[in-house]
């Protein structure tokens, strides 16, 4: 994969560019390209997942897990004021591995479409 295909990611972290790396390594160009068209408009960066977790500990709580597609562990957290606020502190310690785990279910989700698309 070519280095402007990846700057049009921004804010990429060298774990998730391992992980796009191993997930395109067998995909041609064009195909890498279609990737990352998909890839980029699913991904979530690790600094808006935190902003919307600081927003969620002051206001409404659950908003990063609703932004991440945890529907669910979102309504928990808004009817619970986030664990009282102790769920909420735990996901502004853990955003990173939460923004990582979101955007490696989105590279897989992406790749599937890319081959989904490429079939013959």
């Amino acid at each position: 994969m070519d280095q402007q295909t990846l700057m049009m990611l921004r804010g990429i972290q060298p774990d998730e560019l391992q992980l796009i790396k191993s997930v395109t390594h067998e995909m041609d160009d064009a195909q890498q390209r279609q990737f990352i068209m998909f890839y980029q408009g699913r991904r979530k960066e690790e600094q808006t997942i935190l902003l919307l977790t600081i927003i969620g500990f002051f206001g409404v709580a659950g908003i990063q897990r609703f932004v991440i597609g945890e529907t669910g562990m979102g309504i928990v957290y808004f009817l619970t004021a986030g664990f009282c606020g102790i769920g909420t502190i735990i996901d502004i310690i853990n955003h990173k591995k939460m923004t990582f785990a979101h955007n490696q279910k989105q590279a897989y989700e992406s790749a599937a479409m890319v081959n989904l698309l490429n079939k013959k």
